[in-house]
């Protein structure tokens, strides 16, 4: 029996998050430490099997409350479910004919859950590409992004921008530009740009498990005061492009001290736009503490930086380990 294994990794917002939603730019990564991985295969009936996330089973009422606590209600079964769903909306869309076998499919996932490094949107991916693959269906490679963001915000009123999507479609380091969005099949993308990894300096992502936050709660609140039109929050998903921009130049020319304060800037803006966890923000202190830049890596729970040496990281590892975070030198895939 054939069966199709699919990946897709963990993302991390280097620069111009939350802007991808209205129009800005990025940078974004994937790496290869944290993944979804989806397993399809021909079964007589079309069954989802759940996954250790999905299952209704409990040592005691403390364990369920901790777990609802940490991560939310949901697994990963819905978003399988609103992937199939979409797939086949955007077949009969394009008139496209799929065969009658019928499919069994399965995930695991080591994505840390609700820290902003875009373990919902890795799901979504990784079951495309099997459904596609198990179909023998091509989609634009330029649409499927705004599929899978169609399928969490359409179908399950997860707000979010392309960003996440787009990061995990293409892969690596890769740049980002929604000024100009074009359509295909009511389907949007923008332009996008692969960067060499190489021209990076050191880059640590750190997370802490126990502040750990759904993205609609940042999300949501954003989205109604931008289309209010909120002019604070306006002129800041422009500035954020801008820094962006600033940036991806700094990149280029191996400038990483304008990198450092491009980074730094992004999270000042940020927090001057919202009202930010704590947990999270102490995060961000402590990194700068040690001489590293930080800005949040998503949503929230999760910071992402650079640094400049050996004996810089080893500090804040320290530091931050003492917080609860994990952290680690991420690898780009």
């Amino acid at each position: 029996m054939q069966v199709i294994h699919k990946t897709a990794y963990a993302r991390a917002g280097l620069i111009g998050n939350p802007s991808d939603g209205y129009g800005g730019k990025t940078i974004a990564f994937t790496m290869q430490e944290y993944r979804a991985e989806v397993s399809l295969h021909e079964w007589p009936t079309v069954e989802i099997i759940a996954g250790r996330d999905d299952l209704d089973q409990y040592a005691s009422v403390q364990s369920l409350h901790s777990r609802v606590s940490q991560h939310g209600y949901y697994g990963g079964t819905r978003l399988i479910k609103a992937t199939i769903k979409q797939f086949v909306d955007y077949c009969i869309a394009s008139k496209l004919q799929l065969h009658e076998r019928n499919f069994a499919i399965r995930y695991t996932s080591n994505i840390p859950q609700q820290v902003g490094m875009a373990g919902s949107s890795a799901i979504i991916i990784a079951t495309l590409r099997a459904l596609m693959d198990f179909y023998g269906i091509s989609i634009d490679k330029r649409i499927q992004p705004s599929m899978a963001l169609d399928t969490e915000r359409c179908e399950l009123g997860i707000e979010g921008g392309l960003q996440d999507r787009v990061a995990q479609i293409y892969e690596g380091l890769v740049a980002m530009d929604f000024s100009n969005i074009n359509y295909r099949q009511n389907y949007q993308f923008g332009s996008y740009e692969t960067i060499d990894p190489a021209l990076l300096p050191g880059l640590y992502v750190a997370y802490k498990p126990s502040s750990s936050e759904p993205t609609e709660v940042f999300h949501n609140d954003l989205r109604a005061r931008y289309d209010a039109g909120d002019s604070i929050i306006v002129a800041a998903m422009s500035r954020f492009a801008e820094l962006t921009v600033i940036a991806k130049t700094a990149i280029l020319n191996q400038d990483y001290q304008a990198l450092h304060n491009a980074i730094d800037a992004n999270f000042d803006l940020r927090d001057s736009i919202c009202t930010l966890n704590p947990s999270h923000t102490e995060m961000v202190a402590v990194a700068r503490s040690c001489g590293a830049s930080a800005k949040y890596a998503g949503s929230g729970g999760a910071i992402v930086g650079t640094f400049q040496d050996d004996e810089q990281y080893a500090r804040l590892q320290a530091r931050l380990t003492n917080l609860g975070c994990t952290v680690l030198k991420p690898t780009i895939i």
